[in-house]
């Protein structure tokens, strides 16, 4: 089995517990994530088996979504509601001021990543110097916010609930964090759903129940998503037969003969029959591979 299986990921798993699961159910070893997800978190979780986990490490379309809440009046070591309190605070802050502070985190700008994070820091993981109770510098990193909204607002309990799309990398709940820093009572995130993940949308995602239950009826194929439909951003070109099996073979064909001539990046590269070959690119007068996907 190869491609593309949208799964649900579920409170309490991580994105390594639903890989192991998957492997189990689609009975193959080669399966691969598109983003990792924290425990306390839902949604979204592309999953890439067989083949398709050669795409893991170059899609195109890396944005984010969430739906996200928190809470004003407090701070945690982890900044979520999972954490250590670190701190509580009368809240004296309205909805408008809410809107405000959320002003200042669109677009591009420096975020510091949590402690409790994957990011490797002198060879470890600093979600390990956490738990040991070590502290250490951390260097921002850029991140894009392409938009942030709030949603719902329950002033009477300080619960606000935004809608965050961004670029890779960047940390929802270290936003709620500064929004709580901004307006001086801090803040903790209670809640998180990713509902797209690389332009796949939460609703298109099946649970894990329901990947066994397709697999024990035979039908979970009907559910995997052609690897292709990660580059549909792409530009294509059609080979014939003949280049076809030249091109899988690593034979450079001339760009202008095969109709990549001028095409900026990667393209994807289809056979005669519409099977989808790979990736492709042009260099110096000639297709060259850049990712085969069939063999």
């Amino acid at each position: 089995m190869s491609g593309i299986l949208l799964i649900d990921k579920p409170e309490g798993f991580t994105s390594f517990d639903v890989v192991a699961k998957v492997r189990g159910i689609a009975r193959t070893r080669k399966v691969g994530h598109g983003g990792t997800l924290d425990p306390m978190a839902t949604g979204v979780l592309p999953l890439f088996l067989g083949a398709a986990t050669k795409a893991c490490d170059i899609l195109p379309d890396q944005t984010k979504a969430y739906e996200a809440w928190f809470r004003l009046g407090q701070t945690t070591d982890t900044q979520d509601c999972t954490g250590k309190v670190l701190s509580e605070r009368e809240v004296s802050c309205t909805a408008a001021q809410v809107e405000e502070a959320l002003s200042r985190f669109r677009g591009d700008f420096l975020q510091t990543p949590p402690m409790y994070s994957a990011i490797w820091v002198q060879g470890r993981r600093l979600y390990d110097l956490a738990r040991e109770g070590v502290e250490v510098e951390r260097q921002s990193r850029p991140v894009t916010v392409h938009e942030l909204r709030l949603l719902e607002a329950r002033e009477e309990n300080h619960l606000y609930k935004i809608y965050v799309s961004c670029s890779k990398g960047t940390y929802v709940r270290t936003i709620c964090h500064d929004v709580g820093q901004a307006l001086g009572c801090g803040a903790v995130m209670t809640g998180l759903r990713r509902v797209i993940s690389s332009g796949y949308r939460v609703e298109d995602a099946i649970t894990i129940e329901q990947a066994q239950q397709m697999a024990d009826a035979d039908t979970l194929r009907e559910k995997v998503l052609p690897v292709e439909t990660a580059f549909t951003a792409y530009e294509k070109i059609r080979l014939t037969a003949k280049n076809a099996r030249l091109f899988q073979n690593g034979v450079r064909l001339s760009s202008s003969r095969v109709g990549c001539a001028g095409i900026k990046g990667d393209f994807c590269v289809f056979g005669p029959d519409g099977q989808f070959l790979g990736l492709g690119c042009e260099e110096q007068g000639e297709l060259r591979i850049r990712k085969l996907f069939v063999r």
